[in-house]
């Protein structure tokens, strides 16, 4: 569902709303959903209107990506494998790029400013928004930012402890000023994840609420 944006931001126009994989796959009856995922589409919606600038991210993976667990003989999802890169957690196959999974929830608003796609290498996985997970392949967000003058952002999605965590701390480590909005995300907590990622994006200066 697309509305167009028409009220004034509140927030000055040099502070974006970035709105991490609110995808069909990362929501209930997805293959990677994550609990009450679809609860915060409402709310995002509403916080569009704010923002002079919104950006929508999407996990985009090509078939067979080394991220899945399908992609290594004897692995299950969420075990922990060694990349080149560093330690990887692999997944059930999702948001496999053209299909409806990888599909924006149905009733997110997506009268974005940008949307861009993440996880299209096939041999290396891409939480951040901003970074592939080698931490230095860049996906380019940064430079639309600051080519449009940003230095704030605040961001909401799924899930708080992988992608909105990843992609927070890099914000901040890249000298955006950096909210993170709990009640807007939700996480997978994945044997403990969900704290230690509240504290990481805390320790590296993200305001979390």
């Amino acid at each position: 569902m697309t509305t167009p944006k028409t009220e004034s931001p509140m927030h000055p126009k040099s502070h974006a709303l970035i709105v991490i994989d609110v995808q069909n796959d990362f929501c209930p009856g997805g293959a990677l959903a994550v609990a009450g995922g679809d609860n915060i589409v409402a709310g995002i919606n509403a916080l569009m209107d704010d923002f002079g600038v919104v950006v929508l991210t999407q996990d985009w993976h090509p078939v067979g990506h080394s991220s899945f667990a399908s992609s290594h003989a004897g692995k299950s999802p969420l075990e922990l494998i060694d990349m080149p890169y560093g330690p990887q957690v692999l997944w059930p196959d999702h948001c496999i790029q053209g299909t409806t999974g990888a599909d924006f929830h149905a009733d997110l608003r997506t009268d974005a400013d940008l949307i861009i796609r993440k996880g299209m290498n096939p041999a290396i996985d891409s939480y951040s928004a901003l970074f592939e997970n080698d931490h230095t392949t860049p996906t380019g967000l940064e430079g639309y930012l600051r080519t449009r003058g940003i230095t704030d952002v605040t961001l909401v999605g799924l899930a708080t402890d992988f992608c909105v965590n990843y992609s927070a701390v890099d914000a901040a480590n890249l000298g955006f000023k950096v909210t993170v909005r709990t009640d807007l995300c939700r996480g997978i907590d994945f044997d403990g994840s969900l704290a230690a990622a509240i504290e990481g994006m805390k320790n590296a200066g993200v305001t979390v609420f």
